[in-house]
């Protein structure tokens, strides 16, 4: 058993794991199989969207990973915070094109100091 710190992932629906077009919607099957591993490793998922809470839970259970996340949120449009996002201790921004060959340990990684 891991005593390491869970690693909380926020993922973004709307060209992450699907891209829409025109009125089509068209999964992303490598960022979903990306999202369950996440989630079999120990990550703890977020889903969250522009669209709403309801938007991005209905977009996860269409695409069959909606027990892979604890809650379903809004993407925030104000943050109150004594730091701006480039001073916040243990936050990196993955693109989705890029997370495909990514464990969590390697998230990890991303979030360890260097010296």
């Amino acid at each position: 058993m891991s005593t390491a710190r869970p690693i909380i992932i926020f993922v973004d629906v709307d060209d992450t794991f699907v891209r829409s077009y025109g009125t089509a919607r068209i999964p992303m099957p490598a960022v979903i199989a990306h999202v369950r591993m996440l989630h079999s490793e120990g990550a703890q998922l977020y889903c969250w969207s522009s669209g709403g809470a309801e938007y991005s839970k209905a977009s996860a259970e269409e695409f069959g990973i909606a027990d892979c996340f604890l809650a379903f949120l809004p993407k925030p449009e104000i943050l109150l915070d004594d730091r701006s996002l480039d001073e916040w201790r243990r936050l990196v921004a993955i693109h989705p094109n890029t997370c495909v060959s990514m464990t969590l340990d390697d998230y990890r990684a991303k979030l360890t100091p260097t010296a």
